[in-house]
């Protein structure tokens, strides 16, 4: 039966690997989320007044799937560096399962909201649940992180 170690892992064993693809896992988020933030702000009807929100979703599109992309691929190696200590960490599964949530949410319901340039209550509220998402995902990564 194979064991995994934590101390074979590349990411435990040199000092700067962990802080490096932290750095990227960080920025990545900020960078992603600050593109959907945008389109959020702008169905909230506080920011980016004078830009539909549907061409905001088309201008930010690349850049936030890249975002998510690169947030994922280091996420997924940071995870490998103790699997079983992020697993077992409710901090963690919430994020995890509320980051799903949000992707699915972000390119289904809010998408649609954001083409169909629809204003009032429907895209205030699609903004105000995109918000929560993120901001939910942040505070949980912070609650693991320091535990």
């Amino acid at each position: 039966m194979l064991a995994y170690d934590p101390a074979t892992n590349p990411l435990n064993s040199n000092e700067w690997s962990f802080p490096l693809a932290e750095c990227f896992h960080i920025a990545a988020f900020a960078f992603s989320v600050g593109t959907i933030a945008l389109v959020d702000l702008r169905l909230l009807g506080l920011g980016m007044l004078k830009r539909k929100a549907s061409q905001l979703v088309k201008d930010t599109m690349l850049w936030t799937l890249g975002g998510l992309i690169v947030v994922i691929t280091s996420g997924l190696i940071i995870f490998s560096s103790d699997p079983l200590r992020y697993f077992y960490n409710n901090a963690f599964r919430f994020k995890i399962i509320m980051l799903v949530a949000a992707i699915i949410y972000n390119y289904t319901i809010h998408r649609s909201v954001a083409l169909s340039d629809s204003g009032g209550l429907g895209a205030k509220l699609a903004g105000v649940v995109s918000v929560a998402m993120w901001v939910s995902i942040t505070f949980a990564g912070l609650f693991y992180a320091f535990t």
